[in-house]
């Protein structure tokens, strides 16, 4: 009897889990209290938007929580076959294409009312940008200062977490620690460096498209930027706890694609929107000149 249950196949047949419900629930709770918030609305007179909105957060971060320790929990006892590890590495990948699809939307926008800054489409994008960009009375950064820096903290970075992949897979455990506080520290810089320049920009969000273009695609990398972070952090506390091999190592894996990741979205916003987007340098209003 005992041969009739025994596992024959490669894949891993999942246990009934609570976290697709509980998220589900959490993720709903939180976008209702957003719009209740958001529009100041109320329930029986009372305006609970704030509150549930905090209780949908918390319920989201628990299930992000329990869900990846879950995962964690299978690779460790042996789950994560080598067919199972490549539909992850399939999913991984369509997740990764997915977050290009949501840059390419932000540079699409840039470009859209860079390219034509003097066009009247529907509106009159002239008196939005004076006909030209950067847009008239905007006082752009300057790309060879505060930027630069940051594009050496953010490559640097990427340095170090294939340091620290190749130092796994030579089963250098002590390297493998040192290059990923490296990484860890070198990402916590990127988000100090660009939390400085953002408190001296001269310009803000709202109030005209420069702004807000600009903003959404720096701060929106930004926050790819923390969250990788983090997903390092987890990784670097694995490596502690002993985990990982040189064989398998799925859950660096994942996060060295996803750092590298951020490192080319940055070049591209660098070099588009710093660079190009201010005349190389030489646009009439700088920050710093």
């Amino acid at each position: 009897m005992a041969n009739a249950h025994a596992k024959n196949h490669d894949y891993h047949i999942l246990p009934l889990s609570p976290w697709p419900f509980v998220g589900s629930v959490s993720a709903f709770i939180m976008a209702v209290g957003a719009v209740m918030w958001m529009k100041k609305m109320t329930l029986g007179g009372m305006a609970v938007g704030s509150y549930l909105t905090i209780a949908g957060l918390i319920g989201v971060l628990y299930t992000m929580y329990g869900w990846w320790a879950d995962v964690v929990n299978e690779a460790e006892s042996g789950d994560h076959t080598r067919v199972v590890q490549m539909h992850h590495r399939y999913g991984m990948i369509l997740f990764i294409a997915s977050e290009v699809m949501f840059f390419v939307a932000w540079f699409w926008a840039y470009f859209d009312a860079a390219i034509f800054a003097g066009e009247t489409i529907q509106y009159t994008r002239t008196e939005l940008t004076g006909g030209q960009w950067p847009p008239k009375g905007i006082a752009v950064f300057n790309p060879w200062e505060l930027p630069l820096f940051n594009t050496l903290i953010l490559l640097t970075s990427g340095t170090t977490v294939t340091w620290a992949h190749h130092a796994l897979l030579n089963g250098d455990r002590e390297a493998v620690k040192k290059a990923l506080w490296l990484t860890i520290l070198l990402g916590a810089l990127f988000s100090l460096v660009q939390v400085y320049e953002y408190s001296h920009a001269a310009f803000k969000f709202s109030g005209h498209i420069y702004g807000a273009t600009f903003f959404m695609a720096t701060g929106f990398h930004g926050f790819h930027v923390f969250v990788g972070t983090i997903f390092l952090a987890v990784c670097l506390a694995r490596v502690y706890k002993g985990h990982f091999t040189p064989k398998q190592h799925l859950g660096f894996e994942f996060a060295a694609w996803y750092w590298h990741f951020v490192d080319v979205v940055w070049l591209f916003l660098f070099a588009a929107i710093y660079v190009w987007g201010s005349n190389f340098g030489f646009a009439p209003n700088m920050l710093g000149h």
